[in-house]
């Protein structure tokens, strides 16, 4: 089972993304939709779907939370035609935040800026391996600017089966950034691969609840291990979110979650109880579950 599953907030638009990423990427399909009734936003419509393999969770809540390019997603190609094939589609509606051209690292990649908000580095991989089609990058900027490699380092000694696998700094000729920070990371959670980079510029952005990180858990000593060590805004705790130390937010939550919602009168116990929850209670959710 994925252990950790990116999971982004529309505000009505979950289930048209998910027919555009499914129709874009190869190896895809919309897997399952849920409906949660009596949310704070009404009815919420949660729409899962694999992407080469890897499963992402779409959510249309409302317009809370503005999906922002503080997080965004590798892909990693094999061949040229691939990447322009992938740029072509996801580029209609949206707008390139790095033109689609040959860079040092890459003959042919491009930053792309969906219609949905989503952001997308599409990169030709050529001979080098790819472990993992699809990789989340987070870029640590404004207030946590420079922190990328304590990040990196607090994350992999929270979660198990977790490992860095390659940094690279900007080093002195980069006249605005420090030579320390991270100009790419690769590192590893869960046996799921994740990067990571600093940037100075002056975006206009930064980390929130919009795309979050779904921990899928099987007891409540290990929902409890993840919330206590990565909780770090008492006021962000609300239905098993959390928000750590960097801004960037997950979510704590048992695995067997999902099944508990797939009836609408199920549904409704199981969300009644955890809309009452900070830290979820496995216990409780089961007993809400079973009508106890």
């Amino acid at each position: 089972m994925q252990k950790i599953t990116p999971f982004l907030w529309f505000d009505k638009e979950a289930a048209a993304a998910a027919q555009l990423y499914t129709s874009v990427f190869a190896d895809a399909k919309i897997t399952g939709t849920t409906l949660l009734p009596n949310t704070p936003s009404g009815t919420t419509e949660i729409v899962s779907i694999e992407l080469y393999g890897q499963k992402f969770t779409l959510m249309s809540a409302g317009p809370v939370f503005t999906i922002n390019p503080s997080v965004s997603f590798l892909v990693a190609c094999r061949t040229k035609d691939e990447v322009q094939k992938i740029w072509d589609e996801l580029s209609q509606g949206g707008q390139a935040l790095m033109p689609l051209d040959a860079y040092p690292f890459s003959e042919k990649y491009g930053w792309i800026q969906d219609r949905y908000g989503v952001s997308w580095q599409i990169m030709f991989m050529g001979e080098m391996p790819i472990t993992q089609p699809i990789t989340p990058a987070l870029m640590f900027v404004g207030a946590v600017r420079g922190k990328a490699e304590e990040a990196i380092n607090f994350y992999t000694s929270v979660f198990h089966n977790s490992r860095i696998n390659d940094i690279y700094r900007y080093g002195s000729d980069q006249a605005s950034e420090s030579a320390d920070n991270i100009m790419y990371a690769s590192f590893t959670l869960e046996g799921q691969q994740f990067a990571a980079m600093d940037s100075a510029l002056d975006h206009k952005f930064a980390f929130n609840e919009a795309i979050s990180f779904v921990v899928n858990c099987t007891t409540q000593d290990e929902i409890d291990h993840y919330w206590d060590h990565l909780s770090a805004d008492p006021s962000a705790e609300q239905c098993g979110w959390l928000k750590d130390k960097y801004g960037v937010s997950w979510q704590i939550v048992p695995d067997e979650l999902p099944a508990m919602l797939q009836h609408p009168e199920t549904a409704a116990r199981v969300t009644g109880a955890f809309l009452t929850m900070k830290k979820l209670d496995l216990a409780t959710l089961r007993r809400a579950y079973e009508g106890i």
